[in-house]
Formats: C-alpha cells, sequence, structure tokens
C-alpha cells in the first residue's frame, strides 16, 4: 500500500485521473479530511474539496503500488 498526493483541480483531470486508474485491478482510495472515497467513482470525486491536494491510497503490492504511481504522474501535487 502507498499513498500521495493528487491534485484533480478540474473536471478533465478528473475524468481522465477516473479512466486511467479504472485500467488497474486494485483498490484505490481518496481521502480528504473526514472523507474516504472510492477514486474510481467519479461522482464520489466531485464531493470533495478539489481545490486543494488529495491523498490516493493505492492498495497493491509496492511494487505494483510504484508501477502505478509512475503512470500517474501528470496528477501528483
Amino acid at each position: 500500500m502507498k499513498k500521495v498526493l493528487v491534485s484533480l483541480n478540474s473536471i478533465d483531470k478528473v475524468k481522465s485521473f477516473v479512466k486511467d486508474i479504472s485500467e488497474y485491478d486494485y483498490e484505490f482510495d481518496l481521502v480528504s479530511g473526514r472523507y474516504v472515497i472510492d477514486a474510481k467513482s467519479m461522482l464520489g470525486i466531485f464531493s470533495l474539496d478539489l481545490s486543494k491536494p488529495i491523498e490516493l491510497t493505492v492498495h497493491a503490492d509496492d511494487a505494483e503500488a510504484d508501477e502505478v504511481i509512475s503512470s500517474l504522474t501528470s496528477y501528483l501535487a
């Protein structure tokens, strides 16, 4: 399991982020304050405060999580 901060400050970024992570079979959570939502849920993402970076948790082995995170560099905060 790995955690990184992502910036999803536009509608287009949210759409492409969900499309990109939906290609993986792993579980992804976005954590903002006390809220934890499924990162593959576009509607859930829009319920968060997108004006600041959000913590992304990748539930995979470290090597696999590193691979996923390296493919998401355009979203990293």
